[in-house]
């Protein structure tokens, strides 16, 4: 038997979040989105307006895949697109349908967030203050 690999913080971190990851992503099938939808509608939620290129900028995704991403949601009622025409700049807002499923999916993150945090404090702890020391250096 061979020896056990030397502890790596980036392999056990990529570790933890794919499993945490896959929480969420469970957790939002019910609601209907995928992680990569729940951070696109959160995005036009929180910069109503928001072009199709700025979307697609913050979601790093090409502009072609967030208007089919974009054209999903008009479909099913999360997403107004206004201007919705030819030559047109968009500018895209959350229907309240769509912010209700965001609702929704608050919650889903209230809870994993609340269940990660009992299982793990200590690195609950550290995230915060990493995110804080993030936010204070930009």
């Amino acid at each position: 038997m061979s020896d056990a690999p030397p502890f790596s913080p980036t392999i056990m971190l990529l570790t933890v979040s794919r499993v945490w990851e896959a929480a969420f992503a469970d957790a939002l099938k019910p609601l209907g989105l995928t992680t990569r939808q729940y951070g696109l509608l959160g995005h036009v939620r929180g910069t109503p307006g928001i072009s199709f290129s700025e979307l697609a900028r913050r979601s790093r995704i090409t502009v072609q895949s967030a208007h089919a991403a974009v054209a999903r949601f008009v479909a099913a009622g999360l997403v107004d697109d206004s201007t919705a025409h030819a030559g047109a700049a968009s500018t895209l807002s959350v229907t309240a349908e769509g912010a209700a499923v965001l609702d929704r999916a608050a919650a889903v993150v209230a809870e994993l967030d609340a269940e990660f945090a009992a299982q793990n404090p200590d690195l609950t702890d550290a995230l915060r203050v990493h995110m804080m020391r993030m936010l204070t250096s930009e």
